[in-house]
């Protein structure tokens, strides 16, 4: 059997960090299934080389905040530069629950589930006014 896909999760601040645990929290999967990474501190020779060296030889997913953010713009040139690596711009938490219990697929699999999953967990929802609001509150 091939090795499983390894995450890592890329953002701004302490996004990554918070994702990640949320996720072992719910799951409570191995560790070394899904890292962070923050790109605080780091320009972008730094952050391409913190990428280089999380993702080791293992097929990955690198998922990020931003599509066109500079945790974007790395994660693409070391995916171009490495084989079976997968970058996924706007990562949720639906996103990451799904890809620690798959993460034995194969990326050309995963990959799409993942975008999948991640836009079913985008939902919005407009309370309706009710007949008896103060229709005098400001909105």
């Amino acid at each position: 059997m091939s090795e499983p896909v390894r995450g890592l999760v890329v953002a701004h601040g302490p996004m990554a960090e918070g994702l990640v645990a949320a996720v072992q929290r719910i799951a409570g999967v191995e560790a070394d299934a899904l890292q962070a990474l923050s790109n605080e501190g780091l320009g972008p020779e730094g952050l391409r080389a913190a990428l280089e060296a999380r993702l080791g030889a293992a097929p990955a997913v690198v998922f990020v905040d931003l599509p066109s953010g500079s945790c974007a713009l790395e994660a693409r040139r070391v995916a171009r530069a490495r084989p079976a690596t997968a970058v996924v711009c706007g990562v949720n938490l639906p996103m990451l629950l799904d890809f620690v219990f798959h993460r034995d697929l194969p990326l050309e699999t995963l990959v799409p589930r993942l975008l999948e999953r991640g836009r079913g967990g985008i939902l919005g929802e407009v309370a309706a006014e009710s007949a008896d609001a103060d229709r005098s509150a400001p909105r």
